[in-house]
């Protein structure tokens, strides 16, 4: 069984489990969550703490027809509609073994692309926010993406194979958090490829013209 080494701090947690975080961080820590019973027990404290806070607010005062209205919308039946069948959202095909994220369900994803030799990508898109700048990275074994470092933050989750980035070896279930107080060089290891899920805010700065270019066409 995998161990997980990494993990969101409790910052990223919080701010997820209120509500605030974006949502193309939120969907990546999402998919740390459902795999990670420390982190699930970390959230259900948090949330725990935030309904106990919300109960010590003052109670809000209400409009005087509001249980009056409230009864009269219950009692109202829904015009009836045909729901239509629900429609898989399309995405790239996976290895054997790699199952979907659960925090991506509904939400498509292209082909695998062509990033460079031994390196493929897909674009994820949220519904609820398709300017979130979310998508997949599939790198071979012994490959690496180049040096870079970003403008704002990069979460990443780990979904399959393992890498180094000069820091720490991160696997299968393991998170990162980046920003631009350091450049770092992600390293595939020689035992198969690895696939990540990963959010940008602002933009991933490249080391290279050529690198920085490839990233500039694929949105990073």
């Amino acid at each position: 069984m995998t161990t997980i080494q990494h993990h969101p701090d409790d910052e990223l947690l919080l701010a997820h489990a209120a509500g605030s975080l974006d949502r193309g961080h939120s969907v990546v820590v999402a998919s740390h969550v459902e795999n990670c019973a420390h982190c699930r027990e970390r959230m259900r404290v948090f949330e725990a703490v935030g309904g106990a806070l919300l109960d010590e607010l003052p109670a809000a005062t209400m409009a005087p027809d509001a249980l009056a209205r409230t009864m009269a919308a219950i009692d109202t039946p829904p015009a009836p509609r045909a729901m239509p069948a629900p429609v898989p959202a399309p995405h790239p095909v996976l290895p054997p073994g790699m199952t979907w994220p659960r925090s991506l369900a509904g939400c498509p994803a292209t082909r695998w692309r062509w990033l460079g030799p031994g390196m493929r990508w897909s674009r994820v898109t949220l519904p609820d926010d398709p300017a979130a700048n979310v998508f997949l990275l599939r790198i071979g074994a012994g490959k690496n993406l180049p040096m870079h470092t970003h403008s704002d933050s990069e979460l990443t989750q780990v979904l399959y194979g393992t890498f180094h980035d000069g820091r720490a070896l991160f696997g299968p279930g393991d998170f990162d958090e980046a920003d631009g107080s350091f450049h770092h060089q992600p390293v595939v290891q020689a035992g198969g490829e690895c696939i990540c899920l990963a959010s940008v805010r602002g933009r991933v700065l490249f080391n290279g013209l050529v690198a920085r270019t490839l990233g500039a066409l694929v949105g990073m």
